[in-house]
């Protein structure tokens, strides 16, 4: 419980847009938490993730998909930010565990 107390505004920042999980990273390279490494990297995924396809759908405009990429990023953004606020490590649905798996480069 501790860990995740010293890590939480780190781990807060990390879902404060992209920029905030790069900051979040910077500032967990020492001292490195646990709790701060595993929001950021969740954050870090959600961010990214949201970039990629709104990248792709900028080519093909689509209002629902517009909407559903909205309402997709939306959700998970506060299922992961609560999570950071209750300090619990709760993968966000769909793609946490992946988010783990794959940024493993976030120490």
């Amino acid at each position: 419980m501790n860990e995740a107390k010293e890590g939480k505004t780190t781990a807060i920042i990390a879902y404060m847009t992209m920029v905030g999980a790069l900051i979040a990273i910077t500032m967990n390279l020492e001292p490195k938490n646990e709790f701060a490494r595993f929001h950021t990297r969740q954050a870090f995924g959600l961010h990214l993730i949201f970039l990629a396809v709104a990248l792709f759908l900028s080519q093909w405009y689509n209002t629902y998909a517009w909407y559903g990429l909205y309402v997709f990023y939306i959700v998970l953004w506060f299922y992961g930010f609560i999570g950071a606020l209750n300090n619990k490590k709760q993968s966000v649905p769909v793609l946490g565990d992946y988010f783990q798996k794959w940024f493993t480069f976030i120490q």
